[in-house]
């Protein structure tokens, strides 16, 4: 025990997650609480002939439009070794956390998380940054992410080209990020030819934000939880859910009314599904509903819970992190395993 007394509850979600809610609907936020960071898209441009500068860095990155329109656009990730063996990567399409209202795809948290999964795997990550809600309520953001996919299948930017392996696509997503990534799954299971060449191979949902209208065990267990405390969840999905429908829409509670029929089709299409959590995460009961729905539905389904923890502490904590990615890349593994 460390003697010191557990931090105050969160009673004002809006003073905790720094946003103000004007009265057009829109949110004031505050852009300084992470920092953004650029990328790093010159294979050479860390390389020196004189000390003491730092070795070049393992994975190269750049920034891609994809929708001028909306002002949405991707992250690449290349590992550097790619350049020099011409490697054929397995693809994982990346959707970051933020409770759909915040965040980014090019802050340093985002940013160094992908780039360590782009090396550990190895494999070429895309981290596409899609518009937040109040200002674009879901489904928007769902649209953009599968926007992305049948952007990247006709992209002719060469990395992903060049380096990609289409036949090898796994969508993953972190918190709201893992939301996306079963929601953009169940629409792309619908959209097999639309989307060849690229063939998906399975969703990876880490810590995936789920809600539901009744509080779940693991939710009163952690009201007070100084992470991710129900009462923050609850204006995320205020702000995020279309307007006029509760907690158990199907966006949020996907367990709600027996489930989404487009399960089956993840079944038929042999799609394996990774779903990584915590109890020291409110939602955790929450993902593991779904692992079960999932598993009723034929679904293959790998759970990946451990003891202890909070919401969003692979983003912070490295070590976490490289065990999360060496699980995922013995699915990856045994994913491509299966025709």
């Amino acid at each position: 025990m460390s003697g010191q007394p557990p931090p105050p509850p969160i009673t004002d979600p809006f003073e905790y997650l720094q946003i103000v809610l004007n009265p057009d609907g829109t949110l004031t936020r505050n852009f300084n609480r992470f920092t953004c960071v650029p990328p790093n898209p010159n294979p050479n441009a860390d390389d020196v002939d004189h000390p003491p500068q730092p070795p070049p860095t393992p994975v190269i990155s750049k920034d891609v439009p994809i929708n001028p329109l909306n002002n949405t656009w991707a992250r690449i990730f290349l590992p550097r070794q790619a350049l020099l063996d011409s490697s054929s990567l397995p693809l994982i399409v990346f959707f970051h956390g933020g409770g759909f209202i915040l965040l980014s795809a090019d802050m340093d948290v985002f940013h160094n998380y992908c780039s360590n999964l782009a090396h550990t795997i190895p494999a070429v990550v895309v981290s596409v940054d899609y518009r937040l809600a109040p200002e674009h309520r879901l489904p928007a953001a769902y649209d953009e992410c599968v926007e992305a996919l049948h952007w990247i299948k006709t992209s002719q930017d060469e990395w992903l080209r060049n380096y990609a392996d289409f036949s090898q696509c796994f969508l993953m997503g972190s918190s709201a990020g893992g939301n996306i990534a079963y929601h953009v799954g169940l629409r792309a299971a619908g959209l097999v030819r639309e989307l060849e060449p690229l063939k998906i191979k399975g969703l990876v949902l880490h810590q995936p934000f789920f809600g539901g209208v009744q509080r779940s065990g693991s939710e009163l267990r952690l009201i007070n939880d100084p992470v991710l405390p129900p009462i923050v969840s609850d204006v995320m999905w205020d702000l995020s859910l279309p307007k006029g429908v509760d907690r158990d829409h199907e966006y949020c509670n996907p367990t709600a009314h027996g489930g989404s029929k487009e399960l089956e089709k993840l079944k038929s299409l042999g799609w394996k599904v990774l779903i990584n959590g915590c109890d020291g995460d409110p939602l955790v009961d929450r993902q593991m509903e779904l692992m079960k729905l999932m598993e009723g539905k034929g679904v293959q389904v790998v759970g990946n819970f451990r003891d202890g923890g909070f919401h969003g502490e692979e983003d912070f904590d490295p070590s976490k992190a490289h065990a999360m990615h060496m699980v995922l890349k013995d699915f990856i593994i045994s994913a491509n395993s299966i025709d």
